[in-house]
């Protein structure tokens, strides 16, 4: 996958410094992204992704699947499935239009996997971490996705990024992430049917809810992806969700970008049996 330019052990953690692999297409059945189909739901939040990594495990579909809940399948790509593990500081999140003082910057850490929905392409999210209570509390309640307050710093100097999460300690979870990174290249825009676009382009997630299942999603520019620097000190997030953790030697697939501004759109029930 040309994944990698260099690898190897320093301060505890793993360091890598990646290739994109922003050109390597999917061979044909290999599950390609695919946009979903059009969506009526109206984008009231705006926001700003900022300081962010994505980081990319491969797995065996196999062993995730009795995680992701019916009647979302498993989507893959080359026969592989993907645990993603997104560092990043959401900014200025809000009703759109509104006035700066009711905006809302948190740390936020996600864990997700890569399903298919009646044939769409989207996320299905095992935890999302954030910094601030109220803020996780409120996006727990709208989405029904698994919201968690944690402790969380981000800081570092010239472009480097130091982001750690830790759970509350009223949280049985030990769920721990620590990780510096940085930009290591140019930036690129990943192209249709490379690895690249099938991580980052998804827009969409869904999360089971009563007999159905809740949708929303988020709308932006391409990703303005760049290579990345990345040391891992620390990651216990797989096995605080109870999913299978890396082995020391598994090289994640990353990417870095700076600044991304978006929208989001209300949260939408889609009935079983319903299009």
């Amino acid at each position: 996958m040309n994944r990698r330019d260099e690898h190897k052990r320093t301060d505890g953690g793993s360091r890598f410094r990646f290739r994109s692999g922003h050109r390597r297409s999917a061979r044909p059945g290999s599950g390609a992204t695919g946009g979903p189909r059009p969506s009526p739901l109206p984008h009231v939040a705006s926001m700003t992704w900022r300081d962010g990594a994505f980081i990319h495990w491969p797995v065996d579909p196999d062993v995730i699947r009795s995680r992701v809940p019916a009647p979302l399948e498993v989507d893959t790509y080359d026969g592989q499935a993907w645990l993603s593990v997104l560092p990043f500081v959401l900014a200025r999140a809000g009703i759109r239009g509104a006035p700066s003082f009711t905006r809302v910057t948190t740390p936020e850490l996600n864990v997700r996997t890569y399903v298919r929905y009646r044939g769409d392409p989207g996320l299905f999210f095992f935890s999302v971490d954030l910094g601030n209570q109220f803020v996780a509390e409120a996006v727990g309640r709208l989405t029904r996705l698994p919201c968690h307050h944690a402790m969380m710093h981000v800081g570092g100097d010239d472009e480097r990024v130091a982001f750690s999460s830790s759970r509350t300690p009223d949280v049985e979870s030990d769920a721990r992430f620590s990780a510096t990174y940085r930009p290591d290249g140019e930036v690129f825009y990943a192209e249709p049917d490379s690895l690249a676009h099938w991580l980052t382009a998804r827009r969409r997630f869904y999360a089971p809810h009563g007999r159905g299942m809740l949708t929303a999603e988020i709308g932006h520019a391409p990703w303005p992806l760049q290579p990345v620097e990345l040391t891992v000190h620390e990651n216990t997030m797989f096995a605080a969700n109870g999913l299978p953790e890396p082995e020391p030697d598994d090289e994640p697939v990353a990417y870095y970008c700076g600044e991304l501004s978006m929208t989001g759109s209300i949260p939408r029930q889609i009935r079983r049996g319903r299009p």
